[in-house]
């Protein structure tokens, strides 16, 4: 994802760029997977324990049991969340990821190593979850986390949508209640970005090394999608419990006068005693599958529309820039 200027000093894609791209991939991904995050949402709320003779709830029980009670709808809870801030959260994503690589390549070469990608997808990870991610998701989670039917006028939820979950989560709970989890969000995000980047990078590189025709140009949509489907798998298996704990912390209303640190490690010490070990895992299967084939489709869409935009005519600020 490096770009060159006429002096051949690399530099990352304007700003308008990421916008545009960024923001596109991001709308495109969230429309294809939003239905699996809100099953994951529900398993990691469920304080189903296994217990002996219990049936276990799968994903799919999990989703069947959303569209019965709430109809297909119910699946596209917190949507509105999501596109919200998915637009300003991808152009960060991806901008910040570039400016950190500027600062940590090497000055006399340009060269970015494994090592400075990683950080820089860490560090672009944390500058998302910071600047758009938390408010987003607690919004997210609490229309996520209500069990009305869509298809009942009678049924009237708490919160009707993001604009007035927005208004009584602020109103009762303070601007604050906006940030509850920002430190687990951020962690989750950094790690993800860390992980996801570090391994896209590398497999795209390998494969332009393998396929020297590919060398100035983009690589075919499939081979952007495969790998963007490895990378982005990867993050979630390496950070299930932090997400689980995260969702329940961002779920749950405010405590006067107990300190985020108290909250998290009683949920995280209440989960072991009475759900197990697993109950840090709950969503996993869900989370991979929106994750793992988001990533894909975030990536293969963005080089699609950056590619185009930096092809076209259209003058952006920033200039054009070539792959």
């Amino acid at each position: 994802m490096a770009s060159k200027n006429g002096n051949g000093k690399k530099q990352p894609p304007s700003a308008a760029v990421n916008l545009i791209a960024g923001g596109g991939a991001g709308m495109m991904e969230a429309l294809a997977c939003h239905p699996l995050d809100t099953i994951k949402v529900r398993m990691q709320l469920s304080r189903r324990g296994r217990q002996p003779g219990a049936p276990k709830r799968g994903f799919i029980k999990t989703g069947a049991a959303i569209i019965a009670k709430e109809t297909p709808l119910g699946l596209y809870k917190g949507l509105g969340a999501v596109l919200t801030g998915i637009v300003p959260k991808m152009a960060i994503r991806f901008t910040s990821f570039e400016w950190y690589k500027q600062i940590l390549a090497d000055p006399t070469t340009g060269v970015v190593s494994g090592k400075a990608t990683f950080i820089a997808g860490l560090s672009a990870g944390v500058t998302e979850a910071v600047a758009v991610v938390t408010p987003m998701e607690v919004i997210k989670i609490r229309l996520q986390a209500q069990h009305h039917s869509m298809a009942d006028p009678l049924d009237v939820p708490k919160y009707r949508n993001a604009a007035h979950a927005l208004y009584t989560v602020v109103k009762e709970e303070g601007f604050g209640a906006l940030y509850r989890g920002v430190s687990l969000t951020a962690l989750r995000q950094g790690s993800n970005q860390a992980v996801n980047f570090t391994a896209y990078s590398y497999f795209k590189d390998w494969l332009k090394k393998w396929q020297p025709q590919y060398e100035n140009t983009n690589l075919p949509n499939w081979q952007t999608t495969l790998i963007g489907l490895v990378s982005g798998a990867m993050g979630p298996m390496s950070n299930a419990p932090i997400d689980t704990i995260k969702t329940r912390l961002q779920k749950a209303t405010a405590e006067p006068g107990v300190s985020a640190w108290t909250r998290i490690t009683r949920i995280a010490g209440d989960m072991f005693k009475q759900e197990g070990v697993h109950a840090f895992y709950k969503g996993i299967t869900p989370r991979i599958m929106r994750v793992a084939p988001g990533q894909a489709v975030t990536f293969t869409v963005y080089e699609f529309l950056k590619d185009k935009l930096e092809k076209s005519n259209i003058s952006l600020v920033g200039g054009k820039y070539e792959e």
